[in-house]
């Protein structure tokens, strides 16, 4: 319709559509957000138990897939008896760790999921009991995956017990390794150092978008214990978040010691 002064007003019919792409991304961003909000309120086993069968699924369509675009080599190599007269015990440890590396889908899947999954329920676990996510935690979450992966795919000889525990402490060494080699080339900037705590903690709840105003406030890893509704709204953080932050300081007994 038009203005007394000839201006064209817009009315709400002739509004543009509303993005159905940016609307669905909004939305699953929204049950994401509740859906880690609610999970951070389980007990530790539930949460473990949540985080492993999640990630078992990821892990187990990364190796269907990769094991679908992938020809099965496992296939064109012959297994012998295992009663085979002259057979060497270390050729059939090799054959069988060989194998336990190949496979088609079902295989690839089963091994992917089986490592994806314990690695995060522990790292899961370990997160919740000590409070921080550090490479030791790294490391047992990878000694845990890999002798998960060498107990449910029959890699090496028949004594699984120290086969586990050997395919364990590779894993594990090769996780440290690989925490070392990223802290030496991810080093935050100095400013964010103060943060550290304060962007896991956002991150975990969903939050990450908040990180701007605490800094902008200056709430920074020591202000944590002291935070309080006031001072979260003074920057300002709406009426939601600030309760799951204020909620998660509450039941985090660490971050309230310091």
């Amino acid at each position: 319709m038009e203005g007394k002064q000839g201006a064209v007003v817009m009315t709400p019919s002739s509004a543009p559509p509303a993005n159905p792409v940016a609307q669905m991304q909004a939305r699953f961003k929204e049950l994401e957000t509740g859906f880690r909000a609610w999970l951070t309120k389980q007990p530790t086993a539930v949460e473990a138990a949540i985080v492993t069968a999640t990630s078992a699924a990821q892990g187990a369509f990364i190796g269907a897939l990769m094991g679908s675009l992938t020809s099965d080599p496992s296939s064109a190599i012959p297994t012998p008896p295992p009663n085979a007269p002259g057979l060497n015990p270390q050729a059939m440890a090799s054959l069988k760790q060989a194998q336990a590396f190949a496979g088609g889908p079902l295989v690839q899947a089963r091994n992917f999921a089986v490592m994806t999954g314990t690695n995060a329920g522990i790292s899961c676990a370990m997160k919740r009991v000590r409070g921080v996510e550090d490479m030791q935690s790294s490391m047992v979450a990878a000694f845990g995956s890999g002798a998960m992966f060498s107990l449910v795919s029959g890699m090496g000889g028949p004594n699984q017990a120290i086969n586990a525990v050997t395919s364990g402490l590779f894993f594990a060494l090769v996780q440290g390794g690989l925490f070392k080699v990223g802290q030496k080339f991810s080093q935050p900037p100095a400013d964010d150092v103060l943060y550290s705590r304060t962007k896991g903690m956002l991150t975990n709840l969903g939050l990450q978008n908040y990180e701007k105003n605490f800094k902008k406030g200056l709430l920074n890893d020591a202000t944590l214990p002291l935070l309080t509704d006031s001072a979260l709204r003074d920057v300002n953080i709406p009426p939601g978040p600030r309760l799951l932050i204020l909620d998660h300081i509450q039941r985090n007994t660490d971050t309230r010691k310091r």
